[in-house]
């Protein structure tokens, strides 16, 4: 027979508690904070110089310019490609699209005819985040694959409101693409365009009242957080303005010094002021991080109807800074450390990033691009991402390291910014020094081409290219 032992007597609310108190431990809060509310706000074609604390002296953006004053403003923030569909993948999967299939060196986004879409096989932040109780919405532009299994309900997130690709798709007008945009603003109509408007996986509109949708997309995205409030939660809110075709509400049509294209600006930055009073009315402005960004650079052919990217070189399309590097601003006043961050940082790390700092298990079957930003982000230390690759479709046209990027080969687009070159030796600048990239130093830095070239050597190495998803249509 067992001696039996004569243990204290411990109150079961004083192991609840301890059971209590080491689970932020255990799921990689060491803080001891609860996790964060995560929203991305994804703007469409802004370029880098939109916004009033990026340096536009006529659009106003108020609420943008305060996160940016609360929280920390990145100036060499870029996006993980210089158009939509690749662009979205790398912020949802933490991964160069190359990897993933989703960029294409034949059609560079997906359209309305084509089969295919993100492969089942990626895994996208929401789907992170669900693995530690987090609820998860898309608000806004998808462009990740337009039938039902490649919808965001199919990709991690519960719900999902908003247009499954660019909002210039399913034009119904004889007039071809380009001559159709010659015409004077109020000749384009939100009719031309049917595109159809999606809640989950069913049609409620075709097509969408583009002259609403940003205020729709806001609002939807306040609801998500009230019915939310007492639990984790994911927001994706990827406006599909200012990409053109550009329209306004009546209560912002006309209200822009800067036109039309102002307007539209304007009015997502309304949206985003929305979305911060709804936080800070719930209590909940101390517990969620709030990132402003952008898919790409702007559409520079459309002239008064595109964006700008202010003193950087070209626009979408481009792998020139224009084309990538972005307005990146974060907001969390309870948890974001102040700041003006000059080092780099990429819409990739977001995916590790927040993957981190809720516990959530970063994959370990693939190769992840992201970085974990977190300790920049918290405490104002230098970031961790030291480089950035330039891919056009499945193209490795450029390399930064540090302060100093190469271009391997440079091509225009749109009609802009000259032929495709292939440059033996490549051309080097100092973004530091020469940001809107004016002057080749390959001459006098040797050196530095060299480590640049070990660093797409090293990377190429490892570089399995996954099948090409954008090529095929119906």
């Amino acid at each position: 027979m067992k001696k039996k032992t004569n243990w204290p007597m411990i109150p079961f609310t004083l192991i609840l508690w301890c059971c209590l108190a080491s689970a932020p431990a255990l799921f990689g809060q060491s803080d001891g904070q609860d996790p964060p509310n995560f929203i991305i706000i994804f703007a469409d074609d802004l370029g880098y110089g939109d916004l009033g604390s990026y340096g536009h002296p006529t659009i106003r953006t108020p609420n943008l310019d305060r996160m940016a004053h609360e929280g920390q403003k990145w100036t060499n923030f870029y996006a993980g490609a210089s158009v939509c569909t690749p662009s979205r993948a790398a912020l949802l999967t933490g991964r160069l699209p190359v990897r993933s299939g989703m960029a294409s060196n034949k059609h560079r986004v997906l359209f309305p005819d084509s089969k295919n879409g993100l492969p089942a096989s990626e895994i996208t932040l929401a789907e992170q985040l669900k693995t530690v109780g987090y609820r998860t919405a898309c608000i806004g532009k998808w462009h990740l694959g337009h039938k039902e299994q490649y919808l965001p309900t199919n990709n991690g997130f519960d719900y999902y409101f908003g247009i499954p690709y660019s909002n210039d798709m399913d034009k119904v007008t004889d007039m071809p693409y380009w001559e159709y945009w010659q015409q004077k603003d109020d000749a384009i109509k939100t009719e031309h365009f049917n595109v159809p408007l999606l809640r989950n996986t069913k049609i409620i509109e075709r097509p969408a009242d583009q002259h609403t949708i940003t205020r729709r997309y806001s609002e939807e995205t306040v609801s998500f957080i009230k019915k939310n409030k007492d639990r984790p939660f994911f927001v994706y809110l990827a406006h599909n303005l200012p990409h053109i075709p550009l329209f306004a509400s009546k209560e912002f049509t006309g209200t822009s010094e800067r036109g039309l294209y102002g307007d539209v600006v304007e009015e997502i930055d309304a949206g985003v002021g929305m979305i911060l009073k709804a936080l800070e009315k719930e209590g909940l402005d101390k517990n969620t991080i709030v990132v402003f960004t952008s898919d790409n650079g702007p559409w520079l052919p459309f002239k008064l109807n595109g964006g700008s990217a202010g003193l950087l070189r070209a626009g979408k399309g481009s792998t020139w800074e224009g084309g990538m590097r972005e307005p990146g601003i974060f907001w969390g006043p309870g948890r974001i450390k102040q700041g003006l961050i000059t080092d780099p940082g990429s819409t990739l790390d977001l995916f590790t990033t927040f993957s981190k700092m809720a516990g959530a298990k970063i994959p370990e079957d693939r190769i992840i691009d992201g970085t974990d930003l977190s300790e920049t982000l918290l405490h104002g230390k230098p970031s961790p991402r030291k480089s950035m690759l330039y891919y056009r479709g499945t193209e490795l046209f450029a390399a930064r390291l540090g302060d100093y990027k190469a271009h391997f080969i440079t091509q225009g687009v749109y009609g802009q910014f000259g032929e495709r070159e292939v440059h033996d030796p490549p051309i080097l600048y100092h973004l530091g020094h020469d940001p809107s990239e004016q002057f080749d130093i390959a001459k006098e830095h040797p050196n530095v081409l060299q480590e640049i070239q070990a660093l797409v050597r090293e990377h190429q190495s490892k570089l399995v290219k996954g099948k090409d998803q954008l090529a095929d249509r119906e």
